[in-house]
């Protein structure tokens, strides 16, 4: 199903699968397990490009040491109200992070704006954020 999204919109690229133990590390260092359907698209493409260079998806490891960073930072920390709840799982290229916001009835994908905080509801569930961005046109769709 992903890879077919992917060549269907003719606009991102795909990677090759991640390895199974790698995803296994990622989920024993995150404390949690990746939501199903993350990790199924994880296991079919390590990642997703768009046609801009942003990271749709972010590779397994990548997902791992931001979310890492978002979680530990200090400066991060002071910055910002609490990341536990976000699931850190790509980007628009100028700084706006999306997250699978996995700890609450509100699931779905959601856009952390980097200059004001907010998190904004942008997509029911990873398949419509991934075709949404593929079929966006631009860094900023969600807007």
């Amino acid at each position: 199903m992903w890879r077919g999204l992917i060549e269907e919109s003719g606009a991102g690229s795909a990677c090759p699968p991640a390895d199974p133990v790698a995803l296994h590390r990622v989920e024993q260092s995150l404390g949690h397990p990746l939501p199903p359907d993350l990790h199924a698209l994880l296991l079919r493409t390590d990642g997703i490009e768009g046609p801009y260079g942003e990271g749709i998806v972010w590779p397994a490891e990548q997902i791992l040491e931001n979310n890492r960073t978002f979680r530990t930072d200090p400066e991060i920390r002071s910055l910002y109200r609490p990341f536990a709840s976000l699931l850190f799982i790509g980007d628009n290229g100028g700084g706006d992070q999306f997250a699978l916001l996995w700890t609450s009835e509100r699931a779905g994908v959601h856009v952390w704006d980097h200059e004001t905080d907010e998190r904004i509801l942008v997509a029911p569930d990873l398949t419509g954020y991934v075709r949404r961005a593929l079929e966006s046109g631009g860094d900023d769709w969600y807007r």
